[in-house]
């Protein structure tokens, strides 16, 4: 994850060197080489992907300077968000990496003080995965934590009460119920613990007005007020993430092309489930 942009684009190389000062070890290598076990821990994956993603931009940079010049609002799914932050100069890159790790450790913390999980539930809407989970929850926590697009809901709760929901899943209808490698039930209240923490490392970081809209995880809008920023990402990590809407909000707002920056191709496969006529590229690393 990560190497070809190292060794193509000095940028993306510089962002990845940055990070590691500030981290304490070296990133690189551990997006290169893993082990993938401890890249797939919250408290190192979360700095990862937002290394990443920002490469990503650096590489779009270079082979097309003129589409990152020319952007006109950003988007970012979960941690993601923290990279649209830094694009549209919300927080430097230094500032944003701070939040992100410490995000990352409190997630985890939470994680380990409760078990639990997500799952993601392929074709039913959503009225009938909350009924789904009504029927799973059996008294503990499972809610929605993640609307992607039409047939595809991630639901997060107590690790019992999402093996219920996979087991009942195929009952309710959907096609498949995958439970998803995770540390926890993010964007849900099991993620509580870690507000406190979040909320005093937001409080100590400089945010500014963005110079272009950033779609918020929470309400799928923009939000020009610092303030409002940084309290929309506090509960950004106990609130359903509203990414079909937040892609809906772009489109009738008059956005005709998306691109998407980071490792993978996730997100275009959601983009192009929201509308398949909608023209995406990707620059993955």
């Amino acid at each position: 994850m990560g190497r070809q942009a190292c060794e193509s684009h000095p940028a993306a190389r510089a962002l990845f060197d940055r990070a590691s000062e500030l981290l304490g070890y070296d990133l690189a290598e551990l997006c290169f080489e893993g082990p993938a076990d401890r890249l797939d821990s919250t408290v190192c994956s979360q700095p990862a992907l937002f290394v990443c993603g920002l490469a990503a931009v650096e590489v779009l940079r270079d082979v097309s300077p003129a589409v990152v010049d020319d952007c006109v609002a950003t988007a970012g799914l979960s941690l993601g968000e923290y990279c649209a932050m830094v694009f549209a100069d919300v927080m430097d890159f230094e500032t944003a990496l701070r939040v992100v790790k410490r995000r990352g450790e409190a997630m985890q913390a939470a994680s380990d003080a409760t078990p639990s999980g997500m799952v993601s539930i392929l074709g039913l809407e959503l009225e009938k995965v909350q009924s789904l989970c009504d029927e799973a929850r059996g008294g503990e926590i499972l809610q929605v934590a993640n609307h992607l697009c039409p047939g595809n809901i991630a639901i997060s709760g107590h690790r019992a009460a999402c093996a219920r929901a996979v087991e009942r899943a195929p009952e309710a209808g959907a096609m498949k119920a995958i439970p998803l490698t995770v540390a926890g039930a993010f964007h849900t209240d099991i993620m509580a613990p870690a507000v406190t923490e979040l909320t005093e490392v937001l409080q100590g970081a400089t945010l500014q007005a963005p110079r272009i809209p950033v779609i918020s995880n929470v309400d799928a809008r923009p939000h020009s007020d610092p303030e409002e920023i940084r309290e929309l990402l506090v509960k950004q990590v106990v609130n359903p993430v509203q990414w079909e809407a937040s892609m809906r909000f772009l489109m009738d707002d008059g956005i005709s092309m998306f691109y998407e920056v980071g490792p993978g191709r996730v997100l275009r496969g959601l983009l192009k489930r929201i509308n398949r006529k909608m023209p995406c590229e990707g620059i993955a690393v």
